[in-house]
Protein backbone atom coordinates (compact mmCIF):
# COMPACT_ATOMS: atom_id res chain seq x y z
CA UNK A 1 0.00 0.00 0.00
CA UNK A 2 1.30 3.21 -0.68
CA UNK A 3 1.59 6.35 1.31
CA UNK A 4 -1.14 8.03 -0.69
CA UNK A 5 -3.30 5.09 -0.44
CA UNK A 6 -2.60 4.86 2.93
CA UNK A 7 -3.74 8.75 3.88
CA UNK A 8 -6.88 8.49 2.07
CA UNK A 9 -8.18 4.95 3.73
CA UNK A 10 -7.25 7.17 7.01
CA UNK A 11 -9.38 9.78 5.35
CA UNK A 12 -12.51 7.47 5.01
CA UNK A 13 -11.90 6.33 8.15
CA UNK A 14 -11.67 9.58 9.76
CA UNK A 15 -14.98 10.39 7.44
CA UNK A 16 -17.14 7.87 9.01
CA UNK A 17 -15.81 8.22 12.66
CA UNK A 18 -16.97 12.04 12.27
CA UNK A 19 -20.29 10.68 11.04
CA UNK A 20 -20.64 8.00 13.60
CA UNK A 21 -20.08 11.16 15.58
CA UNK A 22 -22.75 13.06 14.32
CA UNK A 23 -24.84 10.61 14.49
CA UNK A 24 -24.69 9.33 18.08
CA UNK A 25 -24.99 13.21 18.80
CA UNK A 26 -27.93 13.44 17.13
CA UNK A 27 -29.50 10.23 18.94
CA UNK A 28 -28.72 11.55 22.12
CA UNK A 29 -30.48 15.22 21.04
CA UNK A 30 -33.83 13.46 20.33
CA UNK A 31 -33.85 11.14 23.07
CA UNK A 32 -33.10 14.06 25.55
CA UNK A 33 -36.10 16.29 24.10
CA UNK A 34 -38.38 13.04 23.77
CA UNK A 35 -37.97 12.89 27.81
CA UNK A 36 -38.44 16.38 28.03
CA UNK A 37 -41.89 16.26 26.03
CA UNK A 38 -43.10 12.82 27.77
CA UNK A 39 -42.51 15.30 31.50
CA UNK A 40 -43.93 18.08 29.86
CA UNK A 41 -46.91 15.56 28.99
CA UNK A 42 -46.74 14.12 32.09
CA UNK A 43 -47.22 17.75 34.12
CA UNK A 44 -50.21 18.50 31.90
CA UNK A 45 -52.21 15.34 32.40
CA UNK A 46 -52.27 15.94 35.80
CA UNK A 47 -53.34 19.39 35.38
CA UNK A 48 -56.18 18.15 33.29
CA UNK A 49 -57.02 15.72 35.77
CA UNK A 50 -57.23 18.25 38.42
CA UNK A 51 -59.09 20.16 36.07
CA UNK A 52 -61.77 17.77 35.88
CA UNK A 53 -62.25 17.39 39.41
CA UNK A 54 -61.89 21.37 39.87
CA UNK A 55 -64.89 21.81 37.25
CA UNK A 56 -66.98 18.43 38.20
CA UNK A 57 -66.63 15.93 35.30
CA UNK A 58 -64.78 15.54 31.49
CA UNK A 59 -67.41 17.91 29.54
CA UNK A 60 -67.24 21.02 31.83
CA UNK A 61 -63.47 20.37 31.88
CA UNK A 62 -63.78 20.05 28.23
CA UNK A 63 -65.85 23.41 28.03
CA UNK A 64 -63.97 25.18 30.63
CA UNK A 65 -60.58 24.50 29.08
CA UNK A 66 -61.92 24.65 25.43
CA UNK A 67 -60.32 21.31 24.41
CA UNK A 68 -62.55 17.93 23.21
CA UNK A 69 -63.31 15.18 25.76
CA UNK A 70 -61.49 12.72 23.77
CA UNK A 71 -58.24 14.70 24.22
CA UNK A 72 -59.14 15.10 28.84
CA UNK A 73 -59.85 11.41 28.25
CA UNK A 74 -56.34 10.38 26.77
CA UNK A 75 -54.46 12.95 29.68
CA UNK A 76 -56.95 11.17 32.31
CA UNK A 77 -55.02 7.62 30.83
CA UNK A 78 -51.68 9.26 30.85
CA UNK A 79 -52.20 10.58 34.79
CA UNK A 80 -53.89 7.34 35.83
CA UNK A 81 -50.65 5.28 34.25
CA UNK A 82 -48.27 7.96 36.23
CA UNK A 83 -50.18 7.37 39.22
CA UNK A 84 -49.99 3.72 38.85
CA UNK A 85 -46.64 4.24 37.90
CA UNK A 86 -45.47 6.31 41.04
CA UNK A 87 -47.36 3.71 43.18
CA UNK A 88 -45.72 0.43 41.84
CA UNK A 89 -42.37 2.33 42.58
CA UNK A 90 -43.75 3.16 46.36
CA UNK A 91 -44.31 -0.11 47.21
CA UNK A 92 -40.86 -1.71 45.76
CA UNK A 93 -39.24 1.05 47.87
CA UNK A 94 -40.62 -0.14 50.47
CA UNK A 95 -40.24 -3.90 49.73
CA UNK A 96 -44.11 -4.61 49.87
Amino acid sequence: MSVQSAERALSRKQRLQEKQRRQLAVVDTVDKAEAKVRKAEVELAMAVAEAVQVFGDEEAASEGLDMRVETIRRFLGIAREEAAGAQDAAEAASGS
